[in-house]
């Protein structure tokens, strides 16, 4: 199946269209201006964090990663600032590609979120984005996170009843291995892996999981627009 016959793309937003990392960073760098914390000694414990068993709704939980996340690393640690990194999502950046590469994209497709972020911050994210989804789906509307199936599922149900499409139409869009990648696959959605940190040494702020081939594989989001308008 060519990708221009797709009918609906389902994407992840933060780490697949949102630079995430880069948001978290640049909010260290502006809370505790004088820290000697690399990039990735912070992005690795905010890794820890998340993966920890412990977590709640995102991106809330940020809050308690930060009280989990200052102490590892001799950071300064209060309410205010835990709140400041929660609260700096509305101001986390788009990948230099995704604003432009969205506007290609849907000139083809449905566009439609699978965020596990709650829908506050999805309305923020959208906003960066330049509002280009068909469809806002949130861990708020589908009462699971992913990788849980119901969240496909969840979302599955939606552009069936509002469009008419079948899991056949979907491509599955997402950076994350963990979150997406391997499910997606298992489920039998074709599925496309935004290899955002490509050519790092690290996983960096990521959940760490066994490696999934995916039927599509590119660096970009760009790479996929072209591929889409090349007929691929």
């Amino acid at each position: 199946m060519a990708l221009k016959d797709f009918k609906v793309v389902t994407f992840d937003v933060v780490g697949t269209l949102i630079d995430f990392e880069g948001g978290m960073l640049a909010y260290l760098r502006r809370a505790v201006p004088d820290s000697t914390v690399t990039d990735e000694a912070f992005l690795a414990a905010y890794r820890a964090a998340r993966a920890d068993g412990n977590t709640g709704a995102y991106p809330d939980d940020l809050e308690r990663c930060w009280h989990v996340i200052a102490p590892s690393l001799a950071l300064p640690d209060s309410d205010a600032l835990a709140k400041g990194l929660r609260d700096s999502v509305a101001a986390w950046p788009a990948f230099p590609d995704s604003v432009e590469a969205l506007q290609r994209l849907r000139k083809h497709f449905k566009l439609v979120t699978m965020t596990n972020a709650q829908t506050w911050a999805l309305k923020q994210f959208s906003e960066t984005l330049g509002e280009p989804f068909d469809m806002l789906l949130s861990c708020d509307d589908a009462l699971c996170e992913k990788p849980d199936p119901q969240y496909f599922a969840y979302a599955r149900g939606r552009y069936e009843g509002v469009w008419g499409f079948t899991q056949a139409d979907n491509l599955h869009v997402a950076q994350s291995q963990y979150h997406d990648i391997g499910v997606s696959k298992r489920l039998g959605i074709t599925t496309c892996w935004i290899e955002r940190r490509h050519g790092k040494a690290s996983s960096g702020g990521t959940i760490e999981s066994a490696h999934t081939v995916p039927d599509y594989h590119f660096h970009t989001l760009a790479q996929l627009a072209d591929a889409v308008e090349a007929g691929r």
